[in-house]
């Protein structure tokens, strides 16, 4: 069995977190907005379109997703 040692068990990513976000190739992590779920009527057409663009983890935050994803 693997040379007569065990070796330590796999990291897991955390599925969820795993299908949030996304890694760039600079390794900076894309997320994507909040409020674009439903209750669309009462938002205006600029702020939908702006709703579909994606941002940035923020900096305070980057450690504890990194974490999650197995990056």
């Amino acid at each position: 069995m693997n040379g007569g040692y065990q070796s330590m068990p796999k990291m897991k990513s955390n599925r969820g977190a795993a299908k949030r976000f996304k890694t760039t190739g600079t390794g900076r992590i894309r997320r994507s907005r909040a409020c674009a779920g439903h209750l669309l009527s009462k938002k205006t057409s600029r702020r939908k379109r702006e709703l579909r663009k994606s941002g940035f983890v923020s900096a305070s935050d980057m450690q504890r997703i990194r974490r999650l994803i197995c990056v």
